[in-house]
């Protein structure tokens, strides 16, 4: 097997350890031993290790023996297996044998069907390189091999059965699991893009005894382009070093998990005999910046299992400026709502952040002092009257009016703002915007069993014009008793077996059509199916796929949740419609329509069948091009039959030179917006954006309303949606082939359809003007042709760093140029 060419096993199990469980061999020393499943190139084997403890990293582990997945492997899972008991597997491979004990769950189903499809893609890998008679007698040979395949795929499926298992044990829960306290360190700190020059042991060394765990947040680590645009940094290891130096002295810790999206960066310890007791660990990362895409603004997030409480730890870099105490709240709703984490077994739906039943949230969330003059603030800080100013909080009003954070608790704030002072120093901002002073930096939590035990800023350190702030949590972690879990597994499974044989499951939906009027583009609609337990058993569903079709609806339309456990009781299934740039095209030229119908299938029991119609109001987002420059009204004011034959036709003699809705926002944007800090990088608000969208697909009003960051976030949704960029997919390769060569770039451009042409000058002949005021928008080659080339000069597939560069290198050449 090439896997024994391997050298370095650190990089090794980093790179191609695909899915790995814990096993026990049964031989006469019955040692627990790491069972990782290893592919490289096509080929695949399983690795053997030995481990001190639960592995976290690459040094946890000595590599003991590698078992090739060939012609001569098989895997027989032993029939004495029964549900909730661990799995026992007879591995076998070149004339020997092995035999393990798996544990029970998903994790190891999962593993062993994977070990299935390794050994199933090496057969035909085999076939493939064997000829004439030698082929022949391998296969003959390998027959028994088909039988134990077959084995395994009757192996115990952990299904409906399982499922209504662990419903029946989360219900009793409190008969098996006791509360045993850890301590855990929260901080946050926003660097300003410094490097660390002073120790961090005064914020992360506070306490008198070790914490159990380390949750550290940082945000701002790197404010170069090149963090910006590539998300590559050096910093992220000096900051990491500056941690790992500060952390409590009177304790071993190791680092579970690490995650950054640009300069925002969460690192999570653990004390060295707990890394036993974790496990599930996932790390996301979700952007929020322009076109929610961007990461200079936006979380990352670690979820895990401690013992038997789910943990969700988040880090977020919210919106800038006072006034933006709006787009914050939406950043984080964003967040929420597109944080999903997968989980162990396949089967299940991801897992949001408020799905965790603890959630801790730090960060720079930004919010401000509102409605207080900069020196009446201050006043108050030399008096320490915290109180009355906390009531002047941003976080804390909308956390009152219950607009964001909903469910969070943050301790009593008895510390001056963070936010912002001097750099080196700790004087209030002497600069000539001289900000307000404010609670930037935050530590919130949910959940229960949870006391803070301090919540502090850290003075003495200066790096940054941001103090960091540290929160000690003592939170009560569900522990299991082995005795009493086992003696409830048991008393469940007996309860269960005549009810499962007696009873069919059956349901009921509250109605069978759904119809969702007048749709728009990047609408969110949403109705409500509530399915009904009326059977005498718990029963599991799932939304199946129709013959012949990839997914079970189509792309337009989702079921959230697409498949669950219903107990005896109900659950309502939120039927999403969001139209985005993927699906606009065909639903705005009548290749499709809003129509599906849904399958629920019902295990054990019958299929039911749900109907989804609507209409869809067409939109210039998504519209070609050449079908807007053919339209001299707006879109909504032509028949259905007029625009879906528009885009066809050939192009008229009285077709615009570009299409108007380009037109109205560039123009708003050169007139009102080119000394705008900012433009392009900042996010504008969305519902200001539906506003816009209206506008220009209806023509009601003559002027665009909104923000100048709204109008520009919507000129480049309206770029991105384009079905066929401004320079077509047909020659991105030569686009590619020549970035380097201007004169070739130039003539590229001179042969693209006339309305594809006049749209990339006049584009580029905006930027160029925006240029000539980078001073005061603070715009730079770099920053548009990074933004637009990603847009204009795009794949219809995706592209890799190398692809990236060279069209960046393509578009920069038409910035450049008359620019001086």
């Amino acid at each position: 097997c090439q896997c024994h060419r391997i050298i370095n096993i650190n990089i090794f199990l980093t790179k191609y350890c695909k899915h790995a469980v814990q096993c026990l061999l049964l031989d006469n020393v019955m040692e627990s031993r790491l069972l990782g499943l290893v592919e490289h190139i096509k080929e695949h084997a399983l690795f053997l290790f030995t481990h001190r403890r639960m592995a976290i990293t690459g040094n946890d582990v000595t590599l003991q023996e590698i078992i090739p997945i060939s012609y001569d492997f098989s895997s027989f899972v032993c029939p004495c297996t029964i549900l909730g008991a661990d799995t026992r597997v007879r591995l076998t491979f070149f004339n020997e044998k092995m035999e393990c004990k798996l544990p029970f769950g998903s994790q190891t189903r999962l593993f062993l069907s994977e070990v299935n499809r390794a050994w199933c893609v090496g057969c035909l890998v085999g076939q493939g390189t064997v000829k004439g008679e030698g082929r022949n007698e391998l296969v003959r040979s390998s027959r028994h091999t088909v039988s134990n395949k077959a084995q395994m795929l009757t192996m115990p499926q952990f299904g409906l059965r399982d499922n209504l298992i662990k419903c029946e044990l989360l219900k009793n829960e409190e008969a098996y699991t006791y509360i045993q306290n850890f301590n855990f360190f929260l901080g946050t700190y926003n660097v300003n893009g410094q490097t660390p020059r002073e120790s961090l042991r005064p914020w992360l060394s506070a306490t008198p005894q070790p914490p159990d765990f380390y949750c550290v947040g940082f945000q701002e680590l790197d404010l170069s382009k090149e963090a910006f645009f590539f998300n590559d940094t050096p910093k992220e290891q000096e900051w990491m070093k500056a941690v790992s130096e500060g952390l409590h002295p009177d304790a071993k810790y190791a680092l579970v998990k690490l995650v950054r999206l640009v300069g925002i960066m969460l690192l999570f310890y653990v004390k060295k005999e707990h890394a036993k007791h974790i496990s599930e660990v996932e790390a996301e990362a979700v952007g929020t910046g322009i076109m929610g895409r961007m990461g200079n603004k936006g979380a990352v997030a670690v979820r895990f299992q401690f013992h038997n409480s789910d943990l969700c730890v988040v880090n977020s870099h919210l919106a800038a400026h006072i006034e933006e105490y709006e787009r914050r709240n939406q950043d984080y709703k964003d967040i929420c709502s597109r944080m999903l984490f997968r989980q162990q077994d396949p089967t299940l739906p991801p897992l949001t952040i408020l799905k965790h039943s603890i959630v801790l949230w730090l960060g720079d969330l930004n919010y401000r002092i509102s409605e207080l003059d900069v020196d009446y603030v201050k006043d108050l800080i030399l008096k320490k009257d915290f109180e009355t100013l906390h009531n002047y909080d941003q976080l804390k009003r909308q956390m009152d009016e219950e607009t964001v954070f909903v469910g969070f608790m943050e301790g009593e704030i008895d510390f001056q703002p963070t936010y912002k002072y001097d750099t080196g120093s700790d004087y209030w901002d002497t600069s000539e915007k001289c900000r307000v002073p404010a609670w930037c930096d935050r530590i919130l939590w949910r959940g229960k069993n949870i006391v803070q035990q301090y919540y502090q800023s850290h003075m003495t350190l200066r790096t940054s014009d941001h103090k960091p702030v540290s929160s000690l949590l003592e939170i009560g972690i569900k522990v299991v008793n082995e005795e009493a879990y086992k003696k409830t597994f048991e008393d469940i499974v007996r309860s269960l077996d005549k009810l499962e044989n007696e009873c069919i499951p059956s349901v009921s939906v509250s109605q069978s059509e759904f119809h969702f009027k007048d749709v728009k583009f990047m609408q969110h609609r949403s109705e409500t199916l509530k399915l009904h337990n009326d059977g005498q058993v718990p029963c599991q569903f799932e939304f199946i796929q129709k013959l012949d079709e990839p997914a079970y609806c189509k792309p337009w339309l989702t079921a959230n949740p697409a498949k669950g456990f219903l107990a005896q009781a109900s659950i309502d299934i939120d039927l999403e419609v969001f139209v985005n740039r993927s699906t606009a095209p065909e639903l705005n030229s009548g290749q499709q329509q809003l129509e599906d119908i849904l399958v629920l299938h019902l295990e054990r029991g019958k299929d039911y069948f749900i109907s989804i119609t609507g209409s869809y109001l067409p939109s210039c987002f998504g519209s070609s091009i050449h079908t807007l420059c053919q339209m001299r009204e707006p879109i909504q004011e032509m028949p259905l039959e007029m625009i879906h034959r528009l885009v066809t036709s050939k192009r008229s003699q009285k077709a615009l030179d570009i299409p108007k809705e380009i037109w109205m926002m560039v123009d708003h944007l050169y007139r009102n917006a080119s000394k705008q800090e900012d433009l392009f990088q900042q996010p504008g608000l969305r519902s200001e954006f539906e506003v816009i969208r209206d506008c220009l697909d209806t023509g009601t009003l003559d002027s665009l309303p909104g923000s100048n960051h709204s109008v520009a976030e919507s000129l480049l949704l309206f770029l991105d949606a384009l079905p066929d960029p401004v320079v077509p997919f047909s020659v991105y390769q030569e686009c590619l082939d020549c970035s380097s060569n201007i004169g070739q770039c130039k003539k590229i451009i001179s042969l693209l359809p006339q309305c594809h042409k006049n749209v990339f000058n006049y584009l580029t002949a905006f930027l160029r003007e925006l240029l000539k005021n980078s001073a005061y928008n603070r715009l730079d080659v770099n920053i548009l042709a990074t933004i637009f080339s990603a847009l204009l000069v795009r794949p219809s597939t995706k592209q890799d760093q190398m692809e990236k560069r060279k069209t960046r290198e393509f578009f920069q050449h038409f910035l450049i140029q008359d620019s001086h």
